[in-house]
């Protein structure tokens, strides 16, 4: 016997808990992934490029696990890809050489190309069916804000374990990357028991791949049609840019500030649930946001606010500064999540709205590698800092991708959604 649909807001709470308990690990290695290969000899154009290995396989598998979501269901690939997730932090966790390094970081790609939208697009297929009309931010802000509370848990729970270090012989930093693949198995258990969608038949391996190209030519026929939705997967080059510096070059320069890897590990955690902590309340601003500037005008006030604080990260003389201007950029970077992905999602029925969200990602993380590239060899050239004031002044261009959004808003023009 078929159970009920699910209504909008069990849908919701189901939705903010999978995200707590999917991020929650993210937090407590948070920094971390930089700080583990430098601590064991790795220099930073090395770890640069195992970075932007992450990046390149999400690239390459975005589009076909997009698809295949689409075609098949999004409980599969969340499935598959909390058993990715525990095995990528397992290797890297042991990884002593760049070789294994980049086995972790090929593992973590695919397990993030298949965690990259499905679960939105569940959320988001399930709130339309119960109500066509549901305003979407807001409820995507609140799980933006129960997922930044829960990277800043994770965050501050991973900096006081590297502090304690109870484990002598062992290095500080590994307690917290055990903890994240226990709390990546119990996201897939979870996901395994909340995610319910309507029954699809029996899926095989030839239905997969016979339906999952045609799904990936939906979005991109949708990509090609709409010019609006063209600028906004193109705002995420510039946003990625701005990610680079206050996710990866944050750490590093903390590091030379402090001395070591461990001094600024140990701070980082306590920084990193602040920071993370506001991305929350900058979350929850959404719905005020939208009432003073509409959703697209609230995207571009935040995509230049966060670049300006970037750029002054980079400026910032000492410890204290920097700190100040990533929790601000971290505020920033809450708040133009949710608007960013409403925009996108107007673009979007149910039948392409995992593709939108993959081809979102895949500019995303593709931006990221090749930034990587660059600011990480720039970094050791010339400082993290020239690096970062680099990044953030790129970043604010990416502004301009949100005028086709704000026009359709202000007109009412129509939205393609074929």
């Amino acid at each position: 016997m078929n159970r009920s649909p699910l209504t909008r807001r069990q849908a919701e709470r189901r939705f903010v808990l999978l995200s707590v308990v999917r991020w929650l690990p993210v937090g407590l290695t948070i920094g971390m992934t930089v700080l583990l290969p430098l601590e064991r000899g790795l220099s930073l154009a090395e770890i640069g490029v195992l970075l932007s290995v992450q990046g390149f396989v999400v690239l390459g598998l975005e589009l076909p696990t997009g698809g295949l979501a689409d075609a098949i269901g999004r409980r599969p690939l969340l499935l598959a890809a909390s058993a990715l997730a525990v095995a990528s932090t397992i290797v890297f966790l042991t990884a002593e050489s760049f070789a294994v390094f980049a086995l972790a970081l090929v593992l973590q790609g695919v397990f993030r190309a298949l965690d990259s939208g499905p679960l939105e697009a569940w959320f988001v297929d399930v709130a339309l069916a119960d109500d066509p009309d549901a305003p979407l931010d807001v409820p995507l802000g609140r799980a933006a804000a129960a997922l930044g509370i829960a990277i800043a848990a994770g965050a501050a729970a991973g900096g006081g374990l590297v502090a304690w270090h109870p484990i002598e012989g062992m290095s500080a930093l590994v307690l917290p990357f055990i903890l994240a693949a226990t709390l990546y198995a119990v996201s897939g258990v979870l996901v395994a028991v909340l995610v319910r969608e309507p029954v699809r038949g029996r899926v095989t391996l030839a239905f997969a791949v016979r339906e999952t190209p045609l799904a990936v030519k939906g979005g991109l026929r949708l990509l090609r049609r709409s010019g609006v939705l063209r600028a906004l997967v193109m705002v995420e080059v510039f946003w990625s840019v701005a990610m680079i510096a206050f996710e990866s070059l944050t750490p590093i320069r903390l590091a030379e500030q402090l001395g070591t890897e461990s001094a600024a590990a140990a701070v980082f955690g306590p920084a990193s649930a602040v920071a993370w902590g506001l991305f929350a309340v900058g979350s929850s601003s959404v719905s005020l946001l939208r009432r003073r500037l509409g959703t697209a005008g609230a995207a571009i006030a935040m995509r230049v606010v966060n670049g300006v604080f970037v750029v002054l990260m980079g400026l910032a003389a000492g410890p204290v500064g920097l700190l100040i201007g990533y929790g601000l950029a971290y505020l920033t970077h809450g708040a133009a999540g949710p608007v960013h992905n409403a925009l996108l999602h107007r673009q979007s029925g149910s039948e392409t709205r995992a593709m939108v969200l993959s081809m979102n990602s895949m500019i995303a993380g593709g931006a990221y590698s090749l930034g990587l590239l660059v600011l990480m060899p720039l970094a050791q050239v010339t400082s993290p800092a020239v690096a970062m004031v680099a990044a953030g002044a790129f970043s604010i261009v990416g502004a301009l991708g949100y005028l086709p959004a704000l026009k359709q808003e202000r007109g009412g023009e129509a939205v393609a959604t074929a």
